[in-house]
């Protein structure tokens, strides 16, 4: 595993999540991410190592190597701080405090798979994308 990248672990079968995870790889520009599904081995085992209750996370994850890991719309939005055209918007939203914000993140992670549907296995990337995903 890269140690200097960042990992995003995300909900493998959410269409929602999938849809994030594609369009952050489009705008990562520097190569900062790299991905796994909550519920892989390695996702499990990186929320053990952090002591992240796994069966009280509806969210995406955030691990910055060494600094901290980021949960829900703290997540979210330190993604879009590196991400190309939304480094402003994110820092500018971070303004505002996590209990506001995750009011909307909670009520669209509980309603994610109404919305978006499911898939039944978690998503296998195009070989061209196989490096970013950790296993």
């Amino acid at each position: 595993m890269e140690n200097s990248k960042q990992i995003i672990l995300f909900d493998g079968v959410c269409n929602l999540c999938n849809g994030a995870v594609q369009f952050i790889i489009k705008r990562d520009e520097k190569d900062v991410f790299r991905y796994a599904a909550l519920q892989s081995d390695l996702g499990k085992q990186l929320m053990s190592e952090r002591n992240i209750d796994a069966s009280q996370i509806d969210s995406i994850i955030l691990i910055d190597p060494g600094v901290a890991f980021y949960i829900k719309s703290d997540a979210a939005l330190e993604i879009g701080k590196q991400l190309s055209g939304y480094g402003v918007i994110s820092s500018v939203l971070l303004w505002i405090p996590s209990s506001i914000r995750n009011i909307v993140y909670d009520f669209i992670a509980r309603n994610r798979y109404k919305w978006y549907g499911k898939k039944e296995e978690c998503m296998i990337p195009t070989p061209e994308l196989k490096a970013k995903f950790l296993d």
